[in-house]
């Protein structure tokens, strides 16, 4: 296998403009290694308190929400005897754009879904299902917490991972994208193109 591979990207662009190019691309690229390690520590300790101490959910909201009311009574109240400046409600307040921006991912997804859905592409139609009924597989051998700091992980490992053996993943992927053509067009050729089609009714002009 060569070690260098010159043909086009398996995104066509920089992995940091595919990832959204803002503080989350910085994030699962590691540009911020301080923020980017908070995040593993503290998704660690989440999966940590309901795997291995076998924390409850509402259990544990109650508590963080204890903690945080304790330390805003105190801060509150011991405002004139430190020099900390007081918290303001505009700092714990969620921004506009992060709601706009979660809002247009979520209509995109479903734009997405829908497109997927109708077989426009019967290709990436297929592979869907399949993935799909890969990751059904295997979530029957994980708990709901297992896979999801799972997927966190893959998250903040492989896309620095790709970045840094990009040109040996790519001709990789090409490699197995031909080989899926190849797939697809023999099963198109024995399968579907045999699949009975009725008629195409022309509208009527009125």
């Amino acid at each position: 296998m060569p070690t260098r591979y010159n043909g086009p990207g398996l995104f066509g662009r920089p992995l940091h403009s595919v990832l959204g190019g803002g503080k989350i691309a910085d994030i699962l690229l590691w540009k911020d290694k301080k923020l980017s390690a908070a995040f593993v520590a503290g998704f660690s300790m989440v999966w940590f308190l309901f795997e291995v101490v076998e924390y409850n959910l509402v259990t544990l909201l109650c508590h963080i929400l204890i903690a945080l009311m304790l330390i805003l009574f105190v801060w509150h109240n011991a405002a004139g005897l430190i020099t900390w400046r007081l918290p303001n409600i505009y700092d714990l307040e969620i921004p506009d754009y992060t709601v706009r921006f979660l809002h247009n991912k979520f209509n995109f997804f479903l734009r997405k879904f829908y497109d997927i859905a109708t077989g426009k592409d019967l290709r990436f139609f297929f592979v869907t299902i399949a993935g799909l009924w890969i990751m059904s597989t295997i979530g029957n051998f994980f708990s709901t917490v297992n896979l999801l700091y799972t997927t966190f992980l893959c998250l903040v490992t492989l896309p620095i991972m790709y970045e840094r053996y990009e040109h040996e993943v790519d001709y990789l992927a090409s490699k197995g994208n031909q080989d899926v053509k190849r797939l697809f067009n023999k099963l198109d050729s024995t399968v579907l193109n045999r699949i009975p089609r009725g008629p195409v009714k022309e509208k009527k002009l009125r």
